[in-house]
């Protein structure tokens, strides 16, 4: 069986492990080149058809592509036959992009407003329409892409018995510019046509604007937005406060939750990611620094200051370090498909949890345990404040997030997998799983000393690669249907099949 019987075979049987390969890039970087700040991608997101990607940079542009694999000839979406052959990766091309937001200074609190985008969410679409929704720290927007037709001209004709004004001409006075009173006279000398244009209507471009702007409803940074399964509302958060909005209202939203204290001093933690159930329009939930996931009803009361269910792991024994509350601040949550599932993720873990058990997650995985002895200088970089998202397959089965080294895990969550795989965002996404040739310990050793002492923020990974903190994936997609993962390594978008 050769390695694309063995993915036809992995898809087919959801249990086997799965063999990743490398499917496309997009803006690769040269070997050398320097990035621009306002070029790293800081969001992506599937549509729920997982025909169309979206991604964000810092430098507030909205990036679109769009499927083009498994077409017919009219353009459309096909399902696959039993004599059609499977299809050996999803493909996907660059469709438009726009400037989604522009840097602003708040003169009242003399704060500069980043242009970095944040978030996006799809909508739902209509008419051949695309609606998403994307946010910096303050104000978020919503847009329309649809395909217009551009009109070209085609033939412009100036052939004078073809002229328009029923072959009026009109006549100069001594080669000059002609005279006022006989300047439209019949038989004079030709010096002006008229030309015929036509015009006709060549092929459609993609062209984004900007439907609804809601603005000035956020005193801290908006961290998170995401889409109610009502197709009506959505909500968004910052630190302290979540709002639920109306998609056709701007200039109005509700407060459902807010854990501001009345004395600032007393604040003891934030709001990190808030996020919809995906069937149960009234259920949400929202992670926070100290590590918990409250899962809330908006059937209860208007403001939800209380929770119905709190998810938080049970303190472990021993003593604590300087560094516990920090590793366990939650940077992300997402629901899977079905919505009884629940995945978080924080520093050094990832989290699965069942939202009707909260005694404690059901599976906790060890993305990075080898950086626990390097806490301290993880802190001295600020390392140990990154945001790493993670992403769950559209069948609940696997889930991923991103790591140190533009390195991404896979790991099987399903009751007993032991399915795990480490790749890295390149053409050869399994190269770090090639196996060093054994070293003393004292040499090893060495080489990390020089490692450490040459740059402070490198490192060495479970297999004693080099390990850079500079180099982060922090942000990844899981396609709804298939599984294929899209993730942004700096200015770079590499996608993965399986």
């Amino acid at each position: 069986m050769n390695g694309d019987d063995e993915a036809v075979a992995a898809s087919a049987d959801p249990s086997l492990p799965l063999d990743w390969r490398f499917s496309q890039v997009f803006g690769e970087r040269s070997a050398g080149e320097e990035v621009q700040e306002v070029d790293i991608i800081s969001a992506i997101e599937f549509d729920h058809s997982g025909d169309h990607l979206a991604t964000g940079d810092r430098g507030g542009r909205v990036v679109l592509f769009e499927r083009t694999d498994a077409k017919n000839s009219s353009g459309a979406r096909r399902d696959l036959e039993e004599t059609d052959y499977p299809l050996r990766h999803p493909e996907f091309r660059y469709k438009t992009e726009f400037q989604s937001h522009d840097p602003e200074f708040d003169y009242l609190k003399s704060l500069e407003i980043e242009e970095k985008i944040n978030k996006i969410r799809w909508c739902q679409t209509a008419n051949g329409a695309l609606f998403l929704l994307s946010t910096n720290d303050k104000t978020i927007k919503f847009w329309k892409v649809q395909d217009k037709k551009i009109k070209k001209i085609c033939d412009i004709n100036s052939d004078p018995s073809r002229a328009v004004g029923n072959g009026t001409i009109a006549t100069s006075v001594n080669g000059g510019v002609p005279e006022a009173n006989n300047s439209f006279i019949p038989g004079g000398i030709s010096s002006l046509r008229l030309p015929v244009i036509q015009v006709t209507s060549h092929e459609s471009s993609p062209v984004a604007r900007c439907r609804r702007v809601y603005s000035h409803a956020h005193d801290y940074h908006i961290n998170s937005i995401s889409n109610n399964s009502d197709g009506e509302t959505f909500i968004s958060a910052d630190d302290l406060r979540i709002n639920l909005w109306n998609l056709e209202i701007s200039n109005q939203s509700f407060n459902i939750v807010d854990v501001k204290p009345a004395k600032m001093e007393d604040l003891s933690e934030v709001i990190t990611s808030a996020e919809f159930h995906p069937t149960h329009c009234n259920m949400l939930a929202y992670s926070s620094s100290k590590g918990s996931i409250r899962l809330i009803d908006l059937r209860q009361s208007a403001l939800c200051d209380s929770h119905s269910k709190l998810f938080e792991e049970p303190e472990a024994a021993g003593p604590k370090s300087f560094f516990t509350e920090i590793i366990a601040s939650v940077s992300d949550i997402k629901f899977a498909k079905e919505g009884r599932y629940l995945l978080s993720r924080d520093y050094m873990t990832l989290k699965l949890w069942d939202i009707n058990m909260d005694s404690g997650p059901v599976a906790t995985f060890q993305v990075h345990e080898y950086l626990k002895p390097k806490l301290c200088d993880l802190y001295e970089n600020d390392s140990i404040f990154d945001k790493f998202e993670c992403c769950i397959s559209g069948n609940g089965l696997r889930a991923a997030t991103g790591s140190y080294s533009n390195l991404f895990r896979v790991f099987g969550v399903s009751p007993g997998s032991t399915e795990t795989a480490t790749l890295e965002a390149s053409r050869n996404p399994t190269r770090r799983h090639i196996p060093i040739p054994s070293r003393p310990s004292r040499a090893l050793s060495s080489i990390t000393r020089v490692v450490s002492r040459g740059s402070e923020s490198s490192g060495v990974d479970g297999n004693s690669n080099a390990l850079d903190y500079t180099t982060k994936l922090l942000h990844l997609a899981w396609h709804p249907n298939e599984n294929s993962i899209a993730c942004a390594a700096a200015n770079s978008l590499y996608m993965y099949y399986a």
